[in-house]
């Protein structure tokens, strides 16, 4: 039987949504860690290997979380693949993040947290919520600030910024309502 959209929805909305946000919780204190203890170098570093490592760190958390990314026995889920694409969006942006990287090295924790924080955007409208926008909107909003107001520790400053709306945005997806799904569809 094929399912609506709309149910589609709601079983994606339905989801726990903890692996990949606490994937990034765990990337950014450790690139914030790496801000602290490290040289430029091996900051800049961090910001790039662990972003990009993030979905492979929530696709492993997700065998703990109970959300099982890889599991190929779930039924197929139109929203599975445009939140792919979503996650593909914040790779993209680093064709903007680059350029001005090469220019100025401390633009990389605004670029990066900014931008790869868009894809909470489309999320609350999946869902339904509004943790999406709290997250976009605060984190683009702290991260600008951050950036302006402490430039020497815009490495370490950003990243555990980032983790602290991480944290919020967990315990908000945690106690967001969720809707049955009715099944004659």
């Amino acid at each position: 039987m094929k399912r609506t959209l709309e149910v589609q929805r709601i079983e994606f909305s339905n989801g726990k949504f903890m692996a990949t946000p606490l994937a990034g919780l765990i990337v950014w204190f450790l690139i914030g860690l790496c801000g602290i203890f490290f040289s430029p170098v091996v900051a800049v570093w961090s910001i790039f290997i662990g972003t990009g490592s993030i979905v492979y760190l929530g696709i492993f958390l997700s065998k703990f979380t109970g959300e099982h990314f890889l599991d190929k026995s779930k039924p197929k889920n139109e929203f599975d693949a445009l939140f792919m694409f979503t996650v593909a969006q914040a790779v993209l942006v680093y064709s903007i993040a680059i350029p001005f990287f090469l220019i100025d090295y401390t633009s990389l924790p605004l670029s990066v947290g900014i931008l790869t924080g868009l894809m909470w955007l489309p999320f609350s409208w999946i869902v339904k919520h509004w943790v999406g926008i709290f997250h976009t909107a605060t984190r683009t909003a702290v991260v600008l600030a951050l950036w302006y107001l402490l430039p020497e520790y815009r490495f370490v400053a950003i990243p555990f910024a980032i983790v602290l709306i991480y944290v919020f945005t967990l315990v908000i997806l945690n106690r967001r309502p969720r809707t049955n799904v009715e099944t004659d569809h």
